[in-house]
Order: structure tokens, then sequence, then C-alpha cells
């Protein structure tokens, strides 16, 4: 199988394509920017695919971050990717930025040996920064068995309901969680990336995901920040 993995939910535009059995991409780019995703996808795509033989008719899959993350941001690419998926007549998956931070920790350098990355004791923590003092949070063991679903919360209140254990955390909000749980008397290392989800981790779950379970629609784990005016009222004297 070979996959076209596409990136845009946090400040970075991203864009790899990997073939199944190989654990390096074909190509990959990463853009780190705050604004003007949508006018950099596609050129950022286009580059991407003139260095893959075939181009995108050699392609059979494509996966896209759903969220969470920004609500501009994650439509962006999942509008891309269906676009292509009908073009080409190709299933198109979603993937969880959350599980995209998580899963270098838990699949390792090489993950189509199926191995988990380590036995380190620990809950591994992928953290987005949610603003306005809250964070997007999951928790899961070094097996990838899910201890606490993703769900946005002030962060004291998330150290407070992450599983006890010391917390490797990784993502956005990785600092900011370390050091909440430094605060609470938490053991905690912030490990990983931090910025965007590793894009050729999305690529390696959208290449396991099933196209019933994960479809590209958004994730939003909470309202956005940015509501369409009310609707204008006549008031009469």
């Amino acid at each position: 199988m070979r996959i076209l993995a596409l990136d845009t939910a946090l400040p970075a535009v991203c864009a790899c394509v990997l073939d199944s059995g190989s654990a390096e991409p074909l190509a990959m780019e990463s853009l780190v920017m705050e604004r003007g995703h949508a006018e950099a996808l596609l050129p950022l795509i286009e580059r991407v695919m003139a260095r893959v033989e075939g181009g995108f008719a050699s392609l059979d899959r494509i996966a896209v971050t759903v969220g969470p993350g920004s609500f501009t941001g994650i439509r962006v690419a999942i509008s891309a990717a269906r676009a292509f998926g009908v073009a080409l007549d190709i299933p198109v998956v979603g993937v969880s930025t959350l599980a995209a931070f998580a899963a270098p920790l838990v699949l390792g350098p090489k993950p189509v040996q199926q191995k988990p990355a380590s036995s380190l004791p620990g809950i591994i923590v992928p953290a987005i920064d949610a603003r306005h003092g809250q964070v997007y949070l999951q928790a899961c063991s070094h097996t990838g068995a899910i201890l606490m679903a993703p769900t946005v919360l002030p962060l004291a209140e998330a150290i407070e309901k992450l599983p006890s254990g010391p917390l490797r955390i990784t993502g956005s909000a990785a600092p900011l969680l370390a050091i909440a749980a430094w605060s609470a008397h938490r053991a905690a290392e912030v490990e990983g990336e931090t910025s965007a989800p590793p894009i050729l981790y999305v690529a390696r779950l959208g290449m396991i995901a099933d196209p019933q379970e994960a479809p590209p629609r958004p994730l939003y784990i909470k309202a956005p920040d940015v509501k369409p005016p009310s609707p204008f009222r006549f008031v009469h004297a």
C-alpha cells in the first residue's frame, strides 16, 4: 500500500508519502507556520508528489489529521484529502492528532516490526494546547492501551484526572502540562514532538486504520472559540 498523509491541524503544513513495509518515507515536507495553511498546502503536496515515482496514480489511500487542533486548520487538510480521494477513487481515513503524537512513543522508530517502542514505565500523555488554560489530552500505556479517552480539561484538573504513575508527555502542550505535574509533585518528562504531530506517524497510523471506523471528519472536542454572529433582529418601538 502507498499512502499520502496530510496535516494542517496545528502550526504546520505537512505531507508525506509512505509505502507499506518501509520505515522511511518516499517523500516528505513540513512547513512551520501560524497562518496561511490553505494557501501553502496544495503547492506543498505538488512538491512532495513530484518526488514520488508514479505520482498521484500510484496512491492507494490518503490519511489526514482530524483534530483536535485549530478549527480552521483541521478543515483545510480534510477538504484537500476528500477532494483527492474522490478524484483518485481511493479511501480517505482520519487520524487523531493526539494518537499521532503518541505513536512514536508506542511504536518506536520502526513500527513496521509491530513491536512496542520500549517497556519504559510511565503513562504516555499526548497533549495539545487548547488555549485559555486548557489542554486536549488522552493517556495510554506503552503498548497503546487507552487509559483515558480524548478530552479537554484545565491544566490543574488534567493532572488530577490522569492515571497514577510517572508521565511521559508529548505534544504542543507538553511543557505546560509537565510544569503543572511538577507543581503537583508528580514525576513527568517531556518527550517527542512538541509542535505538530510527526507526519510520518500520521501515515503509519493511516495505513492500519479501518476506513469504516476512521472517517475523515473533524474531531472537535470543544466548541470553536470563534462563533458566527447572532442573526440581526429588529426591535419595534
